[in-house]
């Protein structure tokens, strides 16, 4: 539902050796993260966007401190069960199985939860998925490798929603995408929140990004803090 938390952090610390000196990155990180929400993460280089986002994904783990999904702790869902049947993640690079086709990319990710989707749907849902994010069926039958940068992303962002998670990470989604295709990302965004109820949490250096989220979020000096103007 709108406005109810689905991801709360709770005093997370992370840090790393660093020339025989322990650099702390995240200093007794609190926030909470509203459900249906398009949210933007951003910070001076350095500060620790990737480390935050890949925690929160699932993919590292922090040195203490509790997350808790929907209220759920965390350590008792398990890293492995939350990543596969919880979450969707979008990358930079997109990620995708290049001797597949886009097609092929969307119906992978279905197999790969306990939230089992027949097999007979699973073609037919992939390309409903394919027009939701703006790309034909016909490019959808394409390998990935004979797509533009753009509807690489496109089809990673429908992976990403096939499972039909609530939670969806993305890390610099546009950072290798011109300007034109970068606000039709981010539109692709805005309309998975508002209309479909997703969270997205975007890590982001853009600023014109971020000001078309509906939640400005700065990490700066190992916590968050919520951009208010």
């Amino acid at each position: 539902m709108m406005g109810q938390p689905i991801l709360k952090l709770e005093d997370i610390n992370y840090g790393y050796i660093d020339g025989g000196y322990k650099r702390q990155i995240l200093k007794n990180l609190c926030y909470e993260f509203q459900a249906g929400t398009f949210y933007t993460v951003l910070g001076p280089s350095g500060s620790g966007k990737t480390t935050l986002l890949s925690i929160m994904a699932g993919l590292d783990k922090q040195e203490s401190g509790k997350i808790y999904f929907d209220g759920e702790d965390l350590d008792k869902i398990g890293l492995y069960r939350y990543r596969r049947d919880k979450i969707g993640v979008v990358f930079q690079s997109y990620n995708l199985i290049n001797y597949l086709t886009g097609i092929e990319n969307i119906e992978l990710a279905m197999t790969e939860t306990d939230n089992k989707i027949p097999g007979s749907n699973r073609k037919d849902l992939a390309l409903a998925l394919l027009n939701m994010v703006g790309i034909a069926d016909t490019k959808g039958e394409r390998l990935v490798t004979h797509l533009s940068g753009g509807e690489q992303q496109r089809i990673a962002i429908a992976r990403a929603i096939a499972k039909n998670e609530d939670l969806i990470f993305a890390d610099e989604p546009t950072g290798n995408l011109d300007t034109e295709t970068e606000g039709e990302i981010i539109r692709i965004f805005q309309m998975l929140a508002e209309k479909f109820g997703k969270t997205i949490i975007a890590v982001t250096h853009s600023n014109a990004v971020s000001k078309l989220s509906d939640k400005r979020v700065l990490l700066k000096g190992g916590t968050l803090h919520t951009i208010t103007d």
